[in-house]
């Protein structure tokens, strides 16, 4: 939500004279704390995005509200989760769209399921699995602190998501598992034709064995992995060079799109 002034239960990035960024959840009894000083909650509150906030020592900060990639990166988090730069190329390249019907596992902390939500918008649902039931707990609260609610296009399941594939029948299939092969050749019978896999796995043998798998069930065409690396770089005048740290690996992303059995059956292993 953007616009209007803060409330109470929201979520808000402060960002000081130096770009260093920190996320609270908008309190009226807390005070904020850090080296450049304190910030009450409630003189946030009733103030508008983008308003500048001085600390008890007199240093200005910005209150704005977070975006997605800044929540997810500063959220107190419990499983691991998919960083904004792999969030994006997922839904580029399975190309989720408003109204898609989308089968998401492991829920994990919940920052896929959340940018998955709004890709698929009001008119689209994302079903969300999850072994863990105390993920799907954390997930949920996460998701409501950025949100001010579960989106109602969200629907959370407890269990294996391959007990589920044959009842979504979703136009895409999305998976950030250890062993993403078992429910990819699930899949191979349920996901819509023309819909999409995607799989997000740390190790190359991880990779070897999904792609073992998707090549198996004679399914898929238009099977492709990579990697996304994220560069920043420092901008000051003429001084224009690349950060020194970067954002490298973190996962390799593997899509495919279903072909009908029909299609499967005349071509073979082509594609």
């Amino acid at each position: 939500m953007s616009g209007g002034p803060f409330v109470e239960g929201e979520s808000c990035l402060l960002l000081d004279t130096r770009g260093k960024q920190y996320l609270l959840t908008l309190d009226p009894s807390l005070t904020f704390q850090c080296d450049m000083g304190q910030i009450r909650h409630g003189d946030i509150v009733g103030t508008s995005e983008g308003s500048m906030i001085r600390t008890s020592k007199a240093s200005p900060m910005v209150a704005l509200r977070p975006r997605l990639a800044d929540y997810v990166l500063k959220m107190k988090r419990g499983a691991a989760v998919v960083y904004p730069k792999d969030a994006a190329a997922i839904i580029h390249w399975a190309d989720v769209e408003p109204g898609s019907t989308v089968l998401e596992a492991g829920t994990g902390s919940g920052a896929l399921t959340l940018a998955l939500s709004r890709a698929v918008g009001d008119r689209g649902r994302v079903v969300t699995c999850d072994v863990r039931g105390d993920h799907q707990t954390h997930a949920k609260r996460l998701i409501e602190r950025f949100r001010g609610a579960v989106p109602a296009n969200i629907e959370f399941r407890v269990g294996d998501v391959t007990d589920h594939i044959a009842e979504v029948a979703p136009d895409h299939l999305i998976l950030d598992l250890p062993e993403p092969w078992h429910a990819a050749t699930v899949g191979a019978d349920f996901i819509k034709g023309g819909g999409s896999l995607a799989a997000y796995v740390p190790t190359i043998p991880q990779v070897e064995q999904l792609r073992s798998a998707v090549s198996a069930t004679k399914a898929f065409v238009e099977v492709d992995t990579f990697e996304v690396l994220m560069r920043s770089w420092n901008v000051d005048g003429a001084s224009v060079r690349p950060d020194h740290r970067m954002v490298g690996h973190t996962g390799f992303i593997t899509v495919a799109r279903r072909r009908v059995k029909e299609v499967r059956d005349e071509l073979g292993d082509a594609g």
